[in-house]
């Protein structure tokens, strides 16, 4: 389910921000991100979000980053080690997954993420654990 679809979606101002490879949602306490189909995300990919949440955020809220994955792409999981080393704002993180593909994608993407990181088979599982999580409300 897109998060335009989402049932809930009343409930959260947000704004959404479409950028060459994706649509990002912003909402007040986390990001959802619906990338492009068939898209490798790489380094420069990741920079593109991490400014683009910085400059909405600024450099010292803390927020959850929720990737709700409605279309199949790659990913270099490497980045997320150099993520790590370079950006601190994601406190936890949730991978929605609608198929074996996104699951297995979504498994190994949780190995290489250092913050907490849920996988969930719904939006609705991932905003609520997003917004749940000890990370966030502190």
């Amino acid at each position: 389910m897109k998060f335009e679809e989402f049932k809930n979606l009343s409930k959260f101002s947000h704004k959404k921000i479409q950028l060459s490879f994706g649509k990002f949602f912003i909402c007040e306490d986390f990001v959802v991100a619906e990338l492009n189909h068939e898209l490798h995300v790489d380094w420069s990919i990741i920079q593109k979000i991490a400014n683009m949440i910085i400059e909405h955020y600024g450099n010292t809220k803390k927020i959850g980053f929720i990737s709700n994955k409605v279309n199949s792409y790659s990913i270099d999981p490497f980045v997320w080690v150099t993520f790590s080393k370079e950006y601190d704002f994601i406190e936890a993180a949730a991978i929605v997954w609608y198929n074996d593909a996104g699951f297995m994608s979504a498994t190994l993407e949780k190995i290489f993420l250092k913050n907490s990181v849920k996988l969930c088979e719904s939006l609705e599982e991932a905003v609520q654990w997003v917004l749940n999580s000890d990370e966030i409300r502190n």
